[in-house]
């Protein structure tokens, strides 16, 4: 029973981010990977403070649980008990970088060049 409720909660958290991702008007799947790397350094750097240095461990360590290959004996072992965990870390992931790149990509717009804060240093007119 608690299974069949982690597999329908995962589905529509799943759901949820590939809604996100592809709704009118959001960066492409492709804009969102490239700026991974940049959040990453912006974040370690203190630049960008929309996400802390806790919240990016635990996205890299949601990545590291799901590619593991520690991970492979328990889904020998326990079949569909030991996918569903990774089901659900899986689809938290994809909906939590969903969320972070969609803030970091309008913040790195509104800091560099964008509309809103100005650039540090940019003259602006009053």
């Amino acid at each position: 029973m608690a299974r069949r409720r982690n597999q329908a909660r995962s589905a529509a958290h799943l759901a949820r981010a590939v809604r996100g991702a592809s709704a009118p008007g959001s960066p492409s799947l492709g804009q969102r990977l490239a700026a991974l790397p940049r959040m990453i350094r912006a974040v370690r750097a203190g630049e960008y403070t929309g996400m802390s240095n806790t919240r990016l461990l635990t996205l890299l360590l949601g990545l590291g649980y799901v590619i593991s290959p520690v991970d492979v004996v328990p889904e020998g072992l326990l079949l569909v008990v030991g996918l569903v965990d990774d089901a659900v870390v899986l689809s938290w992931l994809a909906v939590a970088l969903v969320q972070e790149t969609e803030q970091f990509i309008a913040w790195e717009q509104g800091v560099r060049g964008g509309v809103g804060q100005p650039i540090p240093g940019e003259v602006v007119p009053d």
